[in-house]
């Protein structure tokens, strides 16, 4: 995969070194952010802030500030509301460094700080530095010297050649750093912003657990055999990511509504984005009679008119969220078959009986 928002500077003489250890570092990242919101990787991830709803005018933690109502995109089977992104976050002269601790004798101090762009406000927390030498040990590893999760570290070095990468969720950003006697003060520059989903059937908001979010780069219109780069993201999450062109795969339930969305993610900003389904929930019950029970130990398959099966469960009451059209319900009891045909309407949730006869 791609190293994603990357950003390298120019190394001298350490460059053949310094790009190895980038091609080292990029698959390490995409791995590192799917655990940061989902699993417990190998290597610790940048935390992902906790980022309360409804947004407001910055992001505490981040410095992202947030988008603002806007046009609606539509796709087949739902839609995505995708609001404009407004300026950054309150900005104005970048924040001065604290002042550097009484530094050990041998040591150099090295002063770290991230923002967004050149004039934009420095990031304020969920960042992972992480600072390697610049050469390899007799084994071909580039060693982990030190590593901090606070906004803008203070770090003492002994002298010599280093490579700091610092990620701000799946963004990323690495520079040589040479150390020899005076304070040296490194500001990178990680173009990402905010992505936050949430999905809706009308004007009901989709219960969270009930609806998940699968984040691609690029456009779903491109031709490519794409993985996704985040997974299973939940409503509410905000993932962080290099600015450019997503798609989200929205899937409600685990049959078929599901929508496809292009969005934007813009430097500085948390976009908030609405899926809209076209769907609802249907209860199937196979009874012998008007207003008798269901009947157990029933098989249920939900099936297109064409005959292409969506969904089978086993049960009296089995539950599925279908996207609106037609379906044909078929149940099979004791040996014997039984169907009935049912129409799905966006919003309005039921039960379909099938009668056993």
């Amino acid at each position: 995969m791609t190293s994603l928002g990357s950003t390298v500077g120019s190394a001298g003489r350490f460059l053949p070194a310094f790009v190895f250890l980038v091609a080292l570092l990029a698959p390490q990242m995409a791995s590192a952010q799917f655990g940061s919101l989902f699993s417990s990787p190998p290597v610790p991830p940048a935390p992902i802030p906790n980022v309360p709803a409804p947004p407001t005018t910055a992001i505490p933690g981040t410095g992202l500030g947030t988008a603002s109502p806007g046009a609606s995109l539509v796709a087949p089977g739902g839609g995505v509301s995708a609001p404009s992104a407004p300026a950054l976050a309150p900005s104005g002269a970048a924040p001065a460094l604290p002042v550097v601790p009484t530094i050990p004798p041998g040591q150099v101090p090295l002063a770290l700080s991230a923002r967004f762009a050149s004039n934009a406000p420095v990031i304020t927390g969920g960042l992972y530095w992480r600072v390697y030498s610049d050469k390899p040990d007799q084994s071909g590893v580039f060693k982990l010297v030190k590593e901090d999760k606070s906004a803008s570290p203070n770090l003492t070095l002994p002298p010599g050649g280093y490579v700091v990468h610092v990620a701000f969720g799946l963004a990323n950003a690495v520079k040589p750093v040479q150390l020899r006697s005076e304070t040296v003060r490194e500001v990178f520059e990680i173009p990402a912003g905010g992505l936050r989903v949430e999905g809706r059937v009308g004007d009901a908001r989709i219960p969270s657990g009930q609806i998940s979010f699968d984040v691609y780069k690029g456009s779903q219109f491109e031709p490519a055999d794409r993985r996704p780069i985040a997974q299973a993201v939940m409503t509410g999450d905000v993932v962080l990511l290099p600015e450019g062109t997503y798609y989200i795969v929205s899937n409600y339930g685990d049959a078929n509504a599901v929508v496809r969305s292009d969005i934007r993610v813009q430097t500085g900003k948390l976009t908030d984005i609405t899926v809209t389904h076209r769907a609802a929930v249907i209860t199937l019950k196979l009874i012998s009679g008007a207003g008798g029970e269901a009947l157990a130990n029933t098989a249920w398959s939900v099936m297109t008119p064409a005959g292409d099966v969506i969904k089978e469960a086993m049960g009296a009451f089995p539950r599925f969220i279908l996207a609106e059209g037609d379906y044909r319900a078929i149940a099979r009891n004791e040996g014997k078959v039984f169907e009935r045909e049912f129409k799905v309407i966006t919003g309005v949730d039921g039960e379909v009986e099938v009668m056993a006869r």
